[in-house]
């Protein structure tokens, strides 16, 4: 396996619709394993085909960890998917804020409303079909993902301009709402 090199911005790659996958051979599992082994590496929890320079319908997604009742993390609680030709085939109307980071965005994050559950129907990495019923971070990560697949990127949805930050922005405002969090009790 081998990781592949990210795409960042401006590049064209990210804002092309991407053609479906129809062929599951041998090199289209090489390029899986490689996009999953750079996930991993960048570290992030989704990433799309055109991420690496490759117009597939195509990404690999893996959940948060799930913590126990003292925060641990749970050990091998994390989910991994590969999605082939994903559709989004229901949103719910409930929708949630969250901060979304993107490993073709480095050093930024944004706050996007999103729907808190989707209905996705895709192809697995052998080509079965696969219809999955997703909820809150999880069904945000998707709609994050298969956005790239469209040439959509999360900075293209926040909820407002201002609401744009660097890391360490966005960091400074954490640590100042805990620390006024921790006065008021």
């Amino acid at each position: 396996m081998a990781i592949l090199d990210i795409v960042t911005i401006p590049n064209p790659i990210l804002r092309r619709k991407t053609r479906p996958v129809t062929q599951f051979d041998a090199d289209l599992q090489t390029l899986i394993n490689n996009m999953i082994e750079t996930m991993r590496e960048a570290p992030g929890v989704g990433l799309a085909a055109p991420q690496v320079g490759q117009p597939l319908r195509l990404s690999v997604i893996e959940t948060l960890p799930k913590v126990d009742e003292d925060g641990n993390e749970i050990e091998d609680s994390r989910e991994l998917f590969v999605i082939a030709n994903p559709e989004i085939v229901w949103r719910s109307r409930d929708e949630l804020l969250g901060v979304e980071g993107c490993l073709s965005i480095p050093g930024y994050v944004g706050e996007v409303s999103r729907a808190e559950k989707i209905r996705v129907r895709a192809q697995d990495r052998f080509g079965r079909k696969l219809r999955l019923r997703l909820t809150g971070w999880t069904a945000r990560i998707f709609q994050h993902e298969i956005d790239h697949l469209n040439g959509i990127l999360y900075i293209d949805k926040l909820t407002a301009k201002e609401n744009f930050w660097t890391e360490e922005e966005f960091q400074a405002m954490q640590e100042a709402e805990e620390e006024e969090e921790a006065i008021a009790q």
